[in-house]
């Protein structure tokens, strides 16, 4: 069986996001494939640099070895929410009502948490529905994305901490994850009757890792990024 886990790291620098990530999961530099996901900034209207987001890959040997060696007490049950991370909601909703009212942009907010990663962390997901609101969402979401990022700067220097938010407006990351999943099988299944590579437009690093993710347990094929920001693509290579 091919385990791929993976462990998404944010840090100043890309050597403290790989020197932590390894920290945590007490492997060596060669059991893991490193990728950048965010190369960071260095500071947007005075709020402090953005900081770099990388994701470790465990190797298939040392993955298996990691998931088979983890103790899984039954009794113990999965954490609910706790104060701590309702700050998190709180903060996320005030924060996206101010920017909405310094914009003049009327919505209705809801927030929630999102499903759990594979590192068992919730993202505060914030919801807004209202009419006509195509303008927060722009040419390919950059609108919306650059919101997103916008609330994630402001909202973890809040909380001095890394604080993950999800903005999304009128289920448009929704539907767009489904596309995306739904184009990623049938490039899948392209690459495996014509026997050779096809190879994705470029994406965001989001989009990337949903592709990644709809993949990584495909009897048939695998997926690699290849090239540099801002035209990094996904590559599906058959087995």
């Amino acid at each position: 069986m091919n385990e791929r886990t993976t462990l998404e790291i944010i840090a100043p620098t890309v050597e403290e996001a790989v020197t932590q990530g390894l920290a945590d999961l007490g492997l060596s530099p060669e059991a893991v494939d490193v990728e950048v996901l965010d190369e960071g900034s260095r500071g947007l209207f005075g709020l402090g640099g953005r900081q770099v987001r990388v994701c470790l890959t465990i190797k298939g040997a040392e993955a298996s070895e990691i998931l088979t060696s983890q103790p899984t007490p039954a009794s113990e049950p999965i954490p609910a929410p706790s104060a701590e991370k309702d700050e998190l909601l709180d903060i996320a909703e005030k924060t996206v009502r101010e920017l909405l009212e310094k914009m003049k942009i009327e919505a209705h907010i809801s927030t929630r948490y999102g499903e759990p990663d594979e590192e068992g962390r919730r993202p505060a997901c914030v919801d807004l529905s209202g009419d006509d609101l195509s303008i927060l969402i722009g040419r390919r979401a950059e609108t919306l994305n650059a919101l997103q990022y916008i609330v994630n700067l402001i909202v973890s220097k809040q909380l001095a901490r890394w604080g993950q938010v999800v903005v999304d407006v009128e289920g448009y990351r929704t539907r767009h994850e489904i596309q995306l999943r739904k184009m990623a099988r049938q490039m899948a299944n392209q690459a495996v009757k014509a026997g050779r590579r096809q190879v994705l437009e470029p994406m965001s690093a989001g989009d990337r890792r949903i592709v990644h993710l709809e993949l990584r347990d495909h009897p048939e094929v695998t997926t690699r990024s290849i090239g540099e920001e801002p035209v990094r693509k996904v590559t599906i290579v058959p087995k």
